[in-house]
């Protein structure tokens, strides 16, 4: 009697083993699970540049995207779009944004005040988030500083040069003064030496 009892238990032990399996299988595959990849998760940029802040979403049914930007100016709500329906962008980024279907959007025109943190939802019909975020540094032109080191550059060899010929006239000023000195003092010196002799 025992045996047929103990194989019960082993068939019972494998069969819930099997049927927990399948259920955690069942769970993770369900139609609101929500998967996000960000290629490129820090961007360097330069004002005025377009970026593309380039993700790839995948979702069983309707997902809503939504875009923030997050920087020591604060939180801006950039964009809210639902696949294949409407897309809300905000005031501030109208003229400025353009996305796409994956998720993705460009960001034109890029200044400093966009630096900072980009996070993006994912949320399923079921209500599961994914998140992802991109950081975006932003820098000045660098021939702008290249510009105003060659100004002052220039600024500076123009009063070198002032200056060297103000140095030159001086020296010249001098020479002329010197020679009519020395050329006086002969003179003086010649009419000495002829009054000694006269007087003689």
């Amino acid at each position: 009697l025992m045996r047929p009892l103990q194989g019960c238990r082993g068939r019972g032990v494998v069969l819930g083993t099997v049927t927990l399996c399948l259920a955690a299988g069942w769970a993770l595959q369900t139609p609101e699970g929500v998967s996000l990849v960000v290629p490129q998760p820090n961007i360097n940029a330069t004002v005025a540049q377009n970026i593309l802040l380039s993700v790839e979403y995948s979702c069983r049914g309707v997902a809503t995207i939504e875009w923030k930007h997050v920087s020591s100016w604060g939180t801006t709500k950039i964009a809210e779009w639902k696949s294949g329906n409407y897309v809300n962008i905000s005031t501030v980024y109208k003229d400025r944004v353009t996305t796409f279907e994956n998720g993705s959007i460009q960001l034109q025109n890029v200044g400093m005040r966009d630096a900072g943190y980009y996070f993006i939802t994912v949320t399923g019909e079921y209500g599961t988030n994914t998140y992802g975020t991109i950081i975006v540094n932003v820098y000045e032109i660098i021939y702008e500083d290249l510009h105003f080191v060659a100004v002052v550059f220039a600024f500076l060899a123009a009063v070198s040069a002032i200056l060297i010929c103000f140095m030159w006239l001086c020296n010249k000023s001098l020479h002329l003064f010197q020679k009519k000195t020395t050329h006086k003092l002969t003179a003086s010196t010649t009419e000495e030496i002829e009054l000694e002799t006269i007087e003689c």
